[in-house]
């Protein structure tokens, strides 16, 4: 089935670049229909909340070409990716090429993409300009009145001609119905019935209206790329026994670098030397330091503590943790929600509904009652401006981008606003155990001693198992150095395949493994026997030891459950969510942990069998979410209706999933669909907004109570309105 793809793959090409400019759908849309229309082309995705488009196409268009038609949409790339980069080097605006800046300040959407003081950005020297000369016009008009009409003409002029401009360039690229042509053609139709000095009012309004817009899409874009200046710019690097500073942007695979106190880690990596508590908040959101030690993963951009740590790089500046999370939020971003889909097919029809309204308002009654033609062209003209579907077309796209970033800042990835919605309606969590609901290795659980102490039982056992890197002789001699227990030495060791390892302790044979095996060296009693089986029906994993001949202790092992698997379930149940766990597991050891949890087990599952629950959920009418971290979690992960992968899974999982849980917290799963939840009712009050406000601007502008003015401070204030509700996601507390 895959093998016709092939070709394909091989010879298309995907590039990422970044806009200049764009704040707004109506910028995305632009530029959408620029590159769209060139040969070659097969898909156009544009992201204005993260301020990237991004090109799929047939391998025969140059760069050149793309960057051609952004210009000609009046915007301007300041840096591009291929599809494996995450890396954008961002280009000086104020040098380079001087007649691109231009197109970018005729649009006016460029304030926080120039690179310069705020104030000396084209955006706001327009808007500026505008409103000195708005002002002066009304003190010339009220000193000579003679000049009234010139005065306001001439301001007017200085903000609508880079107005018109757009809007003739976004007519050339076929979108006729744009926010600046309606805005040009009130305006024009202002100064022929005379309403000149509101004329102008308006265009100012406009452009403080876009001003104030730009600045909540640049925080919006900003609140995820600030991420990229928690990675320090130089790294301490290890050669030839000695210490280099180099930049961290250059630093390799398997390079050593060393990280003093204080310090931020610059790359993704291992500890190879050094033990400290390393603050991940910047990254997890995690406010506890965790103790890192030698073989212990490490993130870049995130802080070390008390001690020095020598790390092994283990990724690229453009592959660590960082630089994923920004290039899985800005693809997110680009995915549209079928909300959105739903509001962007509604405004094609709306705005001109809109414009054929405003046209019979203004024409019909002068016509048909003779009613005054000056009067009700005005009305027509200010219900053009209340008609402008900014606001509607922005509230959705802005809030799910403000929820994405959200919840990246917090270790929770969602791939796309589909995701992002679809979680909204999750009712079925399906969970698998080891490493989701459990920590995903063993650990010590009891040491029961029968002829000597518990500390003695311990240290022979750890004894037996130093060197071995098998996950239960890790919890041994992980409980030992807990324990502070002594580690004698052991002579004539060996191990017995499947059932345990023998050696001489002290001059003693010792043997630590298997009940069935320790039942061959040695007879157990019925007290022994009764308490393995209680140990069993625990789940715990029981081993013997055996001192020569005699059963000396049990050493008894789990998996256990994550600190906070129980809270997080819980905080499942109050969001009214039924959560069951799917395993592989036997079913004793499931049945003993879903007990501790307080939770449905479906034990000695196969990954199809996995599938098929999923699938039965969902022809019962669930929305379900699989969660899970391992390879054989996949096909469920992309049956279900969202797929959840916990930090530390494998790529497998990662890939297949539509969401990331990325440090691991099963209560994660719960905030993540508790912020959902809350976008997509931000989103229903945006929409709610945007609609209401100009439904009661409608009424009374046909009424005679609000004219021109309130028309666009309706249109823009409603966009400013449900973009800075939006950004309320931000800051949520979840």
């Amino acid at each position: 089935m895959t093998e016709p793809e092939l070709p394909q793959a091989e010879s298309s090409r995907r590039s990422r670049y970044r806009i200049a400019g764009m704040d707004c759908a109506s910028c995305a849309t632009k530029i959408e229909n620029a590159v769209r229309r060139i040969s070659g082309v097969t898909t156009v995705s544009v992201s204005a909340t993260a301020g990237t488009l991004t090109v799929t196409q047939d391998g025969s268009v140059a760069d050149a070409e793309i960057v051609s038609a952004v210009q000609a949409a009046g915007y301007k790339v300041t840096g591009q990716e291929g599809a494996a980069s995450t890396h954008v080097q961002r280009q000086d605006h104020r040098g380079g090429d001087h007649d691109d800046a231009g197109e970018a300040g005729l649009h006016g959407h460029d304030h926080d993409d120039f690179a310069g003081p705020w104030w000396r950005s084209p955006k706001v020297q327009l808007t500026a300009a505008c409103g000195f000369a708005f002002a002066i016009a009304y003190l010339l008009g009220r000193a000579y009145p003679s000049v009234d009409r010139w005065a306001f003409l001439v301001a007017l002029g200085i903000g609508l001609v880079p107005v018109a401009r757009r809007a003739f360039v976004a007519l050339r690229l076929g979108i006729p119905f744009s926010i600046e042509m309606l805005m040009t053609v009130a305006a024009v139709g202002a100064v022929v019935i005379g309403a000149t000095e509101e004329a102008a009012a308006v265009v100012f309004l406009f452009l403080v209206g876009e001003l104030l817009e730009g600045v909540a899409a640049g925080r919006a874009r900003a609140s995820i790329q600030a991420l990229t200046k928690l990675v320090p710019k130089t790294a301490l690097v290890e050669r030839g026994g000695r210490t280099e500073e180099i930049p961290a942007e250059t630093l390799v695979v398997s390079q050593t670098v060393l990280v003093r106190p204080g310090d931020r880690i610059p790359a993704d990596g291992m500890v190879v030397d050094g033990e400290s508590g390393v603050d991940e908040a910047p990254v997890t959101g995690e406010s506890v330091p965790k103790r890192k030690g030698v073989d212990d993963p490490v993130f870049a951009g995130t802080i070390n503590g008390d001690g020095a740590l020598r790390v092994r790089v283990t990724a690229a500046a453009k592959d660590n943790t960082i630089a994923r999370v920004i290039r899985l939020v800005e693809e997110a971003q680009e995915a549209k929600a079928p909300t959105e889909r739903f509001i962007d097919r509604f405004s094609r029809y709306y705005t001109p509904a809109v414009v054929i309204v405003a046209a019979l308002v203004a024409v019909l009654p002068p016509m048909l009652g003779g009613a005054p033609w000056g009067e009700w062209i005005y009305k027509g003209l200010a219900i053009l401006l209340i008609g402008c579907p900014c606001a509607l077309v922005i509230s959705t796209p802005a809030a799910i981008a403000a929820g994405l970033s959200a919840g990246a800042r917090r270790g929770l990835l969602m791939k796309g606003g589909a995701v992002l919605e679809s979680l909204s309606g999750i009712t079925v969590a399906a969970l698998d155990k080891t490493g989701t609901l459990t920590e995903g290795r063993p650990k010590v659980t009891d040491v029961i001693a029968f002829g000597s102490s518990d500390r003695e039982v311990l240290s022979v056992a750890a004894a037996l198992e130093a060197g071995s890197s098998h996950p239960l002789a890790k919890a041994i001699l992980d409980k030992a150095a807990e324990a502070g227990v002594p580690v004698p030495p052991v002579s004539e060791a060996y191990a017995s395949g499947g059932k345990g390892v023998a050696a001489k302790v002290g001059g003693a044979s010792v043997f630590l493994g298997s009940v069935g095996a320790a039942s061959e060296r040695s007879s157990l009693d019925a007290g022994q026997k009764i308490r393995i089986e209680e140990l069993r029906g625990e789940g715990r994993t029981v081993s013997v030891l055996v001192i020569d001949g005699r059963i000396d202790g049990l050493i008894a092992m789990r998996d256990e459950p994550r600190p906070d698997a129980k809270a997080g379930l819980e905080r499942l149940r109050e969001l009214g969510i039924r959560s069951i766990m799917v395993t592989g597991d036997n079913a004793r050891t499931a049945a003993a942990i879903a007990a501790t949890l307080d939770i449905e087990p479906r034990a000695d599952l196969l990954p199809e069998d996995k599938q098929k629950i999923v699938r039965a959920l969902q022809l019962a009418g669930e929305k379900v979410a699989k969660v899970g971290d391992g390879i054989n979690d996949a096909p469920a992960l992309a049956a279900a209706n969202v797929g959840i992968a916990m930090g530390g899974g494998t790529d497998v999982a990662l890939e297949t999933a539509g969401a990331a849980v990325l440090h691991g917290r099963v209560a994660d799963i719960a905030r993540m669909i508790d912020l959902s939840r809350r976008t997509m009712a931000n989103i229903r009050t945006n929409i709610g907004l945007s609609l209401g406000l100009k439904a009661v601007f409608l009424v009374t502008t046909i009424l005679g109570v609000t004219g021109l003015w309130p028309a666009i401070l309706a249109d823009t204030g409603a966009t400013v309105l449900v973009t800075a509700n939006a950004l309320r996601l931000l800051s949520a507390r979840i």
